[in-house]
């Protein structure tokens, strides 16, 4: 190795390694702020993903660009209310993000440099509704990435907006059957496609499953019932979900990759390197690995130890429900406790939404 190499290597953060030495595991930002999103480019991140708490927080963190931008939106639409408003300042701070990602949707083809946005979590009942706003999402910019909720009636939009062309990232899914259907429901939209003579394209799909999240409803069941679990094991349960996962992926040749979202510690960037899919960390769990200058080594392969999977299968039927690949039915995903909790949260940042909106247009006397 040349000093100048060496010197380079000495000077590259936990990021910057892994996205060279394993560029199959692709690195997402976990905001599409455009601050945060242009600093985790530097790392290596070649994607994006965002919520409604995300996009809320963005945009209620940037009221010196937002708040006069809303303002001017209302003066041009002085009939529209304050989701609408709200909805359109989330598109256009997506949009200004997914510019800063056009450079590696180029270099991919289209299976990274992709921005998400998510449908509004209130149309989660209503499937036609979720396909017609993925598809008019979808042509905000060339690379937009649509989230649908794996839920019921969202594997029923997953299916019919992947068929009417639009790039999904699979949201509210926590569990292993979860990402199964999903994929599934990706693959009968794409074989819809070739049937009827649709060109074909890289959609860059991907499968979420929101390993942290998975993490929180256990540790809640296990508080209510006051069980006593070895410590540790439940920081394991999200990643044991998506290494399954990413397995049965590879297995069965899903043309979508799994994405690890909701992180909550380092083992769901560290336990997957060297796999073929997606982490998308918060920007500040970015921060964290580098500066804990953790280790780069590849460890998707390497299982997790049988002894928590034993444990928390006995313990917790709801990690069973989550690690087998046929635990729930479709019918089960929507009562599931994580999924409940998060479509509650992302219920209340549209809400929260609507209300910086309204103090914008009706201030306080």
């Amino acid at each position: 190795m040349s000093t100048a190499t060496a010197a380079a290597t000495a000077q590259a953060t936990a990021l910057s390694r892994a996205t060279a030495d394993f560029p199959q595991t692709a690195l997402w930002n976990d905001s599409a702020d455009p601050d945060e999103l242009s600093r985790s480019i530097g790392f290596g991140a070649v994607g994006a993903t965002c919520n409604p708490v995300i996009a809320y927080t963005a945009i209620s963190s940037h009221l010196d660009v937002w708040k006069p931008r809303i303002a001017q939106l209302a003066a041009q639409h002085p009939i529209w209310g304050e989701s609408q408003l709200g909805w359109r300042a989330v598109e256009e701070l997506s949009v200004e993000a997914a510019k800063l990602l056009e450079p590696a949707f180029e270099a991919s083809g289209g299976r990274n440099g992709r921005l998400s946005i998510q449908t509004d979590p209130r149309l989660h009942r209503d499937a036609q509704a979720l396909a017609d706003q993925a598809v008019r999402f979808s042509q905000l910019a060339p690379n937009i990435i649509v989230k649908i909720p794996a839920t019921s009636v969202g594997l029923q939009a997953i299916e019919e907006a992947t068929y009417r062309g639009v790039s999904i990232n699979v949201t509210v899914s926590f569990t292993v059957p979860q990402a199964v259907q999903a994929a599934e429901a990706i693959e009968r939209g794409l074989n819809r496609r070739a049937a009827d003579g649709l060109p074909e394209k890289e959609f860059g799909s991907v499968v979420t499953i929101m390993g942290g999240r998975l993490d929180d409803w256990l540790k809640t069941v296990a508080a209510r019932e006051r069980l006593l679990i070895e410590p540790g094991y439940l920081d394991w349960a999200g990643v044991a979900a998506l290494k399954r996962a990413y397995e049965i992926f590879r297995e069965r040749g899903y043309r979508s990759r799994v994405l690890a979202a909701a992180f909550r510690n380092a083992l769901q960037w560290s336990e997957l390197l060297g796999g073929d899919l997606v982490v998308s960390p918060p920007f500040d769990w970015q921060l964290r690995i580098n500066e804990n200058d953790l280790p780069v080594e590849s460890r998707i392969d390497v299982p997790v130890d049988p002894r928590i999977i034993e444990t928390l299968s006995c313990k917790l039927p709801d990690f069973a429900r989550a690690y087998e690949p046929d635990g729930m039915t479709p019918a089960e995903f929507d009562d599931f406790g994580a999924t409940r909790t998060t479509l509650r949260q992302f219920l209340d940042a549209d809400a929260k939404l609507d209300a910086l909106v309204r103090d914008i247009l009706v201030p306080a006397p």
